[in-house]
């Protein structure tokens, strides 16, 4: 193992970074320089920014450096996505302590380039500095959009449908089979995790992927959403996200969140609410939308798309119907970093 000490802040960059290459046209200058330079013509730019902690937002126990890359990647990607764009460019910072070393790094960045590879985002900058408190990781994402065709949480209207892609509730699962088999691992000797027939929902918590499809498909068929978000705390949060800043109400309806078969076994397993999961899970990275009642016919002929309620006037508040047709009040109860870390 190589100590990053050895080749110091300016060569621990140049050896992760010297054999990158732009994809995109709009990258004038990346990573060598006091700043990036890129260049949008006409289009809005987007930029987002997620801060990764070890111990809050990963556990280095079972979670491989190479997925945390891809991972900490596409959860910028996701955040453009919601907003109808198309990330274009990333810059990576890192604080790392000595307990890591450049061969970690390397694997790190070859989660981090696939990630890129595969969605055609350029690795433009970024910063490494020491770390007393495990690994941080921040990444800034920037995307384009055409001006006209950017999509905010706070535009959604009465009656509008909500719809989501994918499945719900799977990479919480994932979670929750990872600290399993843990606590198993912490007290045994030559532990070997029980893993089978639950590929699915590892995949959803240790590599998620950004919906740049659904992106597309709705463009390809003409639906602008009204209002997008991702769901990365959680749908009743995200939803309530929507709700709150576009000062309207909703209906979920439980019967029409779209759970995997996989999903459900598991919650079986864990004694918990297979709705519950789906509704306050979070780390999904599906988008969440709402689209005005007359493309109710475009959206039902989407594949992989559902329609789980609609919005409803601010005034009557929201609710998720149960399956028995009680009205139950949303609450914000997906994941809260802030509140995690204090409690």
């Amino acid at each position: 193992m190589t100590e990053i000490a050895k080749l110091g802040e300016f060569g621990l960059i140049c050896h992760l970074t010297e054999h990158l290459q732009p994809r995109q046209p709009g990258t004038v200058k990346g990573v060598g320089d006091d700043a990036a330079v890129l260049d949008y013509k006409e289009k809005a730019v987007l930029v987002t920014t997620d801060l990764l902690l070890e111990g809050i937002h990963f556990d280095l126990t079972y979670v491989p450096l190479k997925h945390l890359g891809y991972k900490s990647a596409i959860v910028n990607f996701s955040d453009i996505y919601a907003m109808n764009g198309q990330p274009k460019q990333i810059t990576v910072s890192l604080g790392v302590s000595k307990r890591f070393s450049v061969e970690d790094l390397d694997a790190f960045y070859e989660g981090l380039e696939l990630a890129c590879e595969i969605y055609g985002v350029d690795i433009v900058g970024g910063d490494t500095s020491s770390s007393l408190t495990g690994l941080c990781i921040s990444v800034t994402c920037i995307g384009e959009a055409e001006k006209d065709q950017i999509v905010y949480r706070n535009t959604a209207k009465n009656t509008d449908l909500i719809c989501v892609s994918g499945d719900l509730g799977a990479a919480y699962m994932g979670l929750q089979l990872l600290e399993r088999e843990k606590t198993v691992f912490s007290g045994e000797k030559n532990f070997a995790p029980d893993f089978a027939g639950k590929e699915y929902l590892l995949e959803r918590q240790l590599k998620p992927e950004a919906r740049k499809d659904v992106v597309r498909m709705l463009a390809e068929n003409q639906i602008l959403p009204t209002s997008m978000i991702d769901i990365s705390d959680g749908l009743s949060s995200d939803i309530l996200h929507i709700c709150q800043q576009s000062k309207v109400g909703c209906r979920i309806y439980e019967e029409r969140l779209p759970i995997d078969y996989q999903t459900a076994m598991m919650t079986e397993q864990f004694n918990m609410n297979v709705a519950t999961v789906a509704l306050n899970g979070g780390e999904d990275y599906e988008l969440l939308f709402t689209v005005p009642l007359s493309e109710h016919d475009k959206i039902v002929a989407l594949d992989g798309i559902k329609i789980i309620g609609y919005i409803d006037e601010a005034a009557t508040g929201c609710r998720l119907i149960a399956r028995d047709g009680t009205e139950i009040p949303l609450t914000a109860q997906g994941w809260n970093s802030i509140l995690s870390e204090e409690t």
